[in-house]
């Protein structure tokens, strides 16, 4: 099928009688050059929330999405789930292709796509907060669509995730994946304000990162909160707070809400942390990790969702 197809349909997995109220069976979303999927599930037509979920390599997004607790939360609080699925015609190992130009350049391949997908769906449902979570590839997909369409999203997270504009070909990303940024936090913003110079209202970020992540080193992370502190204007230092297994760094803007935090897990590798010990906190699977906190139970206190 060709990257520029003008629409495509989105197909919703079927579920038990418990699962949403509401499926959307067809979705056009305009144009495609991404030559993505997607799967969206419709909450209760009171609930406003949005969240989009980007998968990272060698997984499909519906199932992590099923691990990681989110389906049940949507389920049980009811809100509506958007899930871009990469295949592997387009990358063999199915990751989002982030460190390719013609994908994350503003309005450009699969960020467009998922763009698309999003403003459709806001346009139809008209949410009233929409977040990003993304996972490795989909992590640094996702830094690339909030430096890209800020306006898009009330708040994002990145776990185990690369700063956007880290790479620009498969070189400078394995380098970027085992040793961090090559740029300073300062340059990552200087970088940023360039790519859109237009001062918009950055979105609030939670980062997470394995303190033992051997895929992606936690570099990346630590520099993307500093950097995104600078950009919203936040305190130089955050305020750290230490819990079982964690540790919590918050950077607060003038008005003391919070920019930017950045959780750190204790000896957790490349993943996702759920806790499978409590309510709707995950289970473990292949980069999905059982730790003492779960990040989508952590997200939707923190969006009060």
């Amino acid at each position: 099928m060709s990257r520029y197809l003008s629409m495509f349909i989105i197909t919703i997995a079927l579920f038990s009688a418990k699962s949403f109220a509401k499926q959307s069976a067809l979705i056009e979303f305009g144009n495609n050059p991404g030559e993505l999927s997607a799967s969206y599930f419709q909450g209760t037509k009171n609930n406003k929330n949005l969240i989009i979920l980007l998968h990272g390599c060698v997984q499909q997004g519906e199932i992590l999405a099923e691990q990681s607790g989110l389906l049940a939360l949507a389920n049980k609080k009811k809100f509506s789930l958007l899930i871009p699925q990469q295949s592997q015609n387009n990358n063999i190992k199915g990751c989002f292709n982030w460190f390719s130009t013609q994908d994350i350049e503003k309005n450009q391949g699969e960020s467009l796509s998922i763009k698309n997908m999003i403003t459709t769906v806001n346009a139809e449902h008209n949410f009233s907060k929409i977040y990003i979570i993304g996972l490795s590839a989909g992590g640094a997909m996702a830094s690339s669509m909030v430096v890209n369409y800020p306006e898009l999203f009330t708040a994002g997270a990145i776990i185990a995730g690369i700063p956007y504009p880290c790479a620009d070909n498969l070189i400078t990303a394995i380098a970027c994946m085992r040793s961090g940024p090559s740029q300073d936090a300062e340059q990552l913003t200087t970088l940023v304000k360039q790519i859109n110079n237009t001062q918009p209202n950055w979105p609030p970020l939670s980062i997470f990162t394995g303190s033992k992540d051997a895929v992606v080193n936690p570099k990346n992370s630590q520099q993307l909160a500093i950097h995104w502190a600078q950009l919203t204007q936040s305190s130089n230092q955050p305020i750290i707070t230490k819990h079982q297994g964690y540790q919590v760094s918050q950077w607060q803007g003038q008005n003391k809400q919070i920019n930017v935090e950045l959780v750190e897990i204790e000896n957790m590798g490349h993943g996702i942390a759920v806790a499978p010990q409590k309510n709707d906190g995950g289970s473990a699977a292949p980069f999905v990790i059982n730790t003492p906190i779960s990040t989508v139970l952590y997200l939707l206190e923190a969006w009060e969702i």
